[in-house]
């Protein structure tokens, strides 16, 4: 095995803010020489998001009487990750309702739409544009619409009103990985401004330029020899925590 003597605290230096090409290449490398499978890894991801959803939004500060929460996906990846998010919040007793508006044709995300049904996890089947009844309804929203797929869907429907939505409600959002409407690497001031970002495996670039509330990091699963290779200098997660916030 190489490299068996080193550990996440022999990592030194500052946090290494990544650019689109490193993550690209650091997926690649997961899927393709460490073996990770597709699926293996959405899980993981959506199991960490709903940790640090928990970990911000706790059961027992949630001002409403119903620990409601809007979890809205797009067709992409990202999406597939708020699927699996959501249905660890149904498991931690949060209420979760799904927006999934233009479902992917891939049989595995279809199998985490299946998931999701299966635990009654009930499906909108519209957003309302009167943003009156979503920041009633809901104690927060999971923004896993475009992530790093931003620039490609990004204008089309329904994201387009989904983002011109989102940017009105007054509940917190959560965005998974990049907040939706943003460039990967520069970031958007006009974009929403979530009030809790949780990055996945390395922060992007554009998180440079975000001034939300929480910053959380999910990436303790990813192997010591590729943290070094890319120097993500990730913090020390507490404990047997599987997300650590900034």
């Amino acid at each position: 095995m190489s490299n068996s003597g080193f550990h996440n605290s022999d990592i030194q230096g500052p946090l290494k803010y990544i650019s689109k090409e490193e993550a690209d290449a650091l997926e690649k490398e997961l899927l393709e020489d460490y073996r990770f499978g597709k699926q293996q890894l959405i899980e993981i991801l959506g199991h960490n998001c709903a940790t640090a959803v928990t970990k911000a939004f706790p059961l027992r500060v949630l001002p409403k009487k119903q620990p409601t929460i809007l979890v809205v996906c797009g067709p992409d990846q990202n999406g597939a990750i708020g699927l699996v998010c959501a249905r660890h919040l149904r498991t931690y007793d949060y209420e979760p309702t799904i927006f999934y508006p233009k479902k992917s044709t891939d049989a595995l995300f279809k199998d985490f739409t299946i998931q999701c049904e299966k635990m009654d996890i009930p499906f909108l089947s519209y957003l309302p544009t009167e943003v009156q009844l979503i920041n009633d309804a809901y104690n927060l929203v999971v923004d896993a619409v475009l992530g790093v797929e931003a620039e490609s869907q990004e204008m089309k429907e329904p994201c387009a009103s989904i983002l011109g939505t989102l940017k009105q409600i007054r509940i917190p959002i959560i965005s998974l990985d990049v907040p939706s409407g943003w460039n990967m690497e520069t970031g958007n001031p006009d974009g929403i401004n979530p009030e809790v970002l949780i990055s996945l495996m390395a922060p992007k670039k554009c998180v440079l330029q975000y001034t939300g509330k929480h910053h959380y990091i999910a990436g303790r699963f990813l192997p010591y020899d590729i943290q070094k290779k890319f120097e993500l200098n990730l913090p020390k997660y507490p404990d047997t925590d599987c997300v650590v916030q900034l």
